[in-house]
């Protein structure tokens, strides 16, 4: 396979150039890891300064030439300005810019000694406070002037205010298309990979298909991380309280889970629970992810992760426990800290230290409660505490147990409907390599005109969500109602938003999200194909 197969990926890694602040990494030596373009713009660097590499000194000596940095020796400037971002943990700090802006810095010390600056154009905000001052000032004369000054206030904060709800709809907008067009070249790189690993079993290329795999996964978390706390800082997450039953809770935890913590060699235990919990499904199945997804990353091969429910009063108690590296109180508050990671940590598993910091504003948003508890070697014990509810299952009916997914896919006949050509090469791929007889289209459209159902009755169907001339839900709904009521479909889809899951679940059609995790795919199409075998009258 050519290497020209993955260059999609790149288009994920040139999305940071989107992020409206300036971003750059140093190393512990000070030296550039990485820096986007929004950074290099905003102080108009030169080529030269922008590669990987690049002192911080020098930089900073170019601005002190340059005049950035005031008056003075450009030398001594440079020095001055790299130990006040370096001296302190977390710093912010304000300073003009090239064209009278006024720039705001955001630095935070790495625990390998690294350095993270993140900065922006404050200039409407400094203009704005500084206008503040000099009608507060104004208001100790006359009362006609207050008047006046009073109703210019107003009227500038309105104009701030409509700036800002510009802002943030622009700002929901770019992450509406970054959950679906920036994370298509990874979810057909991710497809690609997976079939190559298993082709390149017991070959020479085994490691470096492992390698891509691992660094489109170090990528995925990367934007994942960065989107999710976009979305919540924006407040575009409006959670949707809704009765859940707490089995289906740990299901996917299985799904997702029980896949990885095989690999590593770590018991998976779950806890079947027939309680109800009041919860939005979708934030708190994403707090879950990251709680069972860093107990697995940071437990030693052969060590054991237990997931379950307990009843606390009017409250279930969710138990994230494992017998990993563990921590002491004193690192309670760096846990939660964005790009911040206990040393032990990092020598296990790569990342930003994103997740909990994640987890932390979720809770705060959605009014939970967390509790933790660790021994440092011994392992730790993270505690969501979720309202009860009535129970959704009629009293007296068995809770099903969690039993292993059942991957066979072997003759399996598949319908799979994306717009993005190269989503269905890498899905024909990887689902043919698993047995499957696939036909696929990139609409209704051309199955209609090519006759692609003509003789071959599906036994699901995989569609995308984003089609170029109707929703992949009611294109599954024209399929069921051309080709049979009872036809099993998942929806296959980058937007991961409460509301398409809630539509979805009310018409009886699986999600599975972008990038496709191909054991979470595989335990998808093993329950479809069940449907399929078993399938249950619908409710109209």
């Amino acid at each position: 396979m050519s290497p020209d197969t993955f260059v999609p990926a790149t288009s994920l890694i040139q999305a940071i150039n989107h992020i409206p602040q300036g971003i750059a990494v140093f190393d512990a030596r000070m030296r550039l890891v990485m820096s986007n373009a929004r950074y290099n713009a905003l102080l108009e660097l030169p080529s030269a300064l922008q590669k990987l590499g690049t002192p911080l000194f020098d930089i900073a000596l170019f601005l002190g030439d340059r005049g950035d940095l005031g008056e003075g020796d450009p030398a001594r400037l440079a020095i001055e300005r790299i130990n006040l971002l370096t001296s302190s943990p977390v710093t912010v700090t304000q300073r003009p810019g090239k064209h009278d802006q006024t720039l705001e810095f955001h630095s935070s010390r790495l625990p390998d000694g690294g350095l993270v600056i993140a900065f922006s154009d404050v200039t409407a905000r400094v203009q704005a406070e500084r206008a503040l001052a000099q009608v507060n000032h104004s208001l100790e004369g006359r009362v006609a002037e207050r008047t006046a000054a009073l109703t210019r206030v107003n009227m500038e904060l309105e104009s701030a205010r409509a700036k800002a709800d510009a802002a943030n709809h622009d700002k929901t907008r770019f992450l509406a298309a970054a959950s679906h067009d920036l994370l298509q070249p990874l979810n057909a790189a991710r497809l690609y990979t997976s079939t190559l690993i298993e082709r390149s079993k017991s070959t020479g290329l085994a490691d470096l298909a492992n390698s891509i795999e691992a660094s489109l996964t170090a990528v995925e978390d990367i934007m994942s991380a960065l989107l999710d706390i976009s979305r919540i800082d924006s407040g575009a997450l409006k959670p949707a309280p809704a009765p859940v039953a707490a089995r289906d809770l740990l299901k996917r935890i299985e799904v997702e889970f029980g896949p990885m913590a095989r690999e590593r060699n770590i018991s998976l235990r779950l806890v079947p629970s027939n309680a109800t919990v009041l919860v939005d499904r979708s934030l708190v199945g994403r707090i879950v992810q990251n709680l069972v997804s860093n107990a697995i990353k940071y437990t030693n091969r052969g060590g054991k992760v237990l997931v379950g429910f307990r009843r606390r009063g009017n409250r279930m108690r969710l138990d994230v426990i494992d017998t990993g590296i563990g921590f002491n109180k004193d690192q309670h508050r760096l846990l939660f800290a964005e790009f911040s990671r206990l040393e032990r940590g990092a020598r296990m598993a790569q990342g930003l230290g994103l997740g909990l910091s994640i987890v932390q504003r979720l809770v705060t948003a959605l009014d939970l409660t967390l509790e933790l508890d660790s021994v440092e070697g011994r392992g730790s014990r993270f505690s969501l505490f979720l309202p009860l509810t009535r129970t959704i299952r009629p009293m007296g009916e068995p809770a099903p147990a969690l039993a292993e997914i059942n991957f066979g896919t072997l003759g399996l006949k598949v319908l799979c409907v994306d717009n993005e050509r190269s989503i269905i090469e890498a899905m024909e791929g990887l689902l043919r390599h698993w047995g499957c007889d696939v036909r696929s289209a990139l609409s209704l459209k051309q199955i209609d005109k090519e006759q692609l159902l003509e003789g071959w009755y599906p036994d699901l169907v995989l569609m995308d969500y984003h089609l170029d001339q109707t929703s992949g839900l009611d294109a599954i709904e024209w399929l069921r109602h051309n080709v049979g009521g009872h036809l099993p479909a998942a929806l296959v889809t980058a937007d991961r938003s409460p509301a398409v899951r809630a539509l979805a679940e009310e018409r009886g059609i699986a999600v599975v999200t972008k990038p496709v995790k191909p054991a979470a795919l595989r335990a998808a199409i093993s329950g479809l194909a069940n449907q399929a075998r078993n399938p249950s009258p619908r409710i109209n």
